[in-house]
């Protein structure tokens, strides 16, 4: 059975929505079942059926079917491949990753809609892939939170709890014969830049992996004019300033670039720079970063020179340091692996869900 949006009407305003006083009456309200689209992003998955009730802003469409069609399926069959596709087709635009839906032409789309019973079959197999998928992105996440263990990286006792909401300081607990220094005695920021011949590749600093290379295309690639860009090379510590509350630091194993808004230092002797690795990206030094960064958004809290200069650091003996990180990457490693294999399983899931609507519209002769 074939139904045009035209059975789906737009959705009213939300004249009597108010918050602290701004004027909402543009918004649109939400309701459960209603269908939801991001006018610049449709054409990249950016829509779905709500659960929720609330309000949007006028830079999406909202729908309200007007049938007992299961929303579930509607979520489902409208983020499909082929539909999907067939929002590009409609989209405009003078940049590839903002085009304008066309409404005109969404209005007058057909879908695909079989009997009430499957739609609720299809629906429900497809909620339980998607279940698997919530329980594999939560896995990755608690395996990426042990990368750092805090009680060997601060070399805390078995009775010291000494996690992040135990640590009133990042030296809080650390054994008696550890030294004690700051980050401005033992960190020197480097001032090498690209000039004319960039020594490697553009390098990315992940809050999951540290420093590697750069292989994002969304937009976070360098200008054509690197020049200006700072060099890091391997055992120095690479640091976006805006992000060191997420874990945007890490000590590199590369020779390569980075943005000239964020910093490199080189490390003092006196420490094993994979020990710094795992102790600066610790949650505990996670949370300090948060304490002393400044800024009114948590996703954007610089971190000024002269904070980080006066941040206490723990120096264990070089034996100890040396144990400490080993030790540390190779439950990395082991991380990492496991975290390979999760992906894996996860896209194959990804991949199964896709297919299952793709399988009942191909059917149907709908899509090829």
């Amino acid at each position: 059975m074939y139904r045009d949006y035209g059975v789906i009407r737009k959705s009213d305003r939300s004249d009597n929505w108010n918050r602290a006083g701004e004027d909402m009456s543009a918004y649109q309200l939400v309701e459960p079942g209603d269908l939801v689209l991001n006018k610049m992003k449709t054409w990249q998955g950016s829509l779905g059926v709500s659960a929720l009730r609330g309000i949007v802003s006028p830079a999406y469409f909202v729908y309200k079917p007007q049938t007992d069609d299961d929303p579930r399926f509607l979520h489902y069959t409208l983020r499909s491949m082929h539909h999907v596709g067939y929002y590009a087709s409609i989209s405009k635009g003078i940049r590839p990753n903002q085009w304008d839906l066309q409404p005109e032409m969404l209005d007058s789309m057909r879908v695909f809609l079989p009997d009430i019973d499957t739609q609720r079959e299809i629906a429900s197999s497809l909620e339980k892939v998607d279940s698997m998928i919530t329980t594999l992105e939560a896995l990755a996440e608690a395996l990426r939170q042990r990368t750092t263990d805090t009680a060997a990286v601060f070399g805390l006792t078995d009775d010291h709890a000494g996690h992040r909401q135990d640590a009133h300081s990042p030296l809080d607990g650390i054994p008696e014969h550890w030294e004690r220094t700051k980050f401005g005695y033992d960190f020197f920021e480097s001032t090498e830049r690209n000039g004319d011949d960039p020594p490697g590749p553009l390098l990315s600093i992940s809050e999951y992996r540290g420093v590697e290379i750069n292989t994002r295309t969304d937009g976070q690639q360098a200008s054509s004019d690197v020049s200006n860009y700072r060099v890091v090379r391997p055992d120095q510590l690479a640091a976006n300033m805006m992000w060191l509350n997420h874990g945007g630091l890490g000590v590199s194993s590369l020779t390569g670039y980075i943005s000239p808004d964020y910093k490199a230092f080189s490390i003092s002797p006196r420490f094993y720079p994979r020990y710094v690795h795992h102790l600066l990206r610790s949650p505990r030094y996670v949370d300090y970063f948060g304490t002393i960064g400044t800024g009114v958004r948590p996703n954007a809290q610089r971190v000024t020179k002269t904070a980080l200069d006066m941040m206490p650091v723990p120096m264990p003996p070089m034996e100890e340091q040396r144990r400490i990180g080993g030790h540390l990457d190779e439950v990395s490693a082991s991380v990492d692996r496991m975290l390979e294999k999760v992906s894996t399983l996860r896209q194959l899931l990804i991949e199964r869900r896709g297919a299952l609507i793709t399988n009942v519209l191909i059917e149907q002769g709908v899509a090829a």
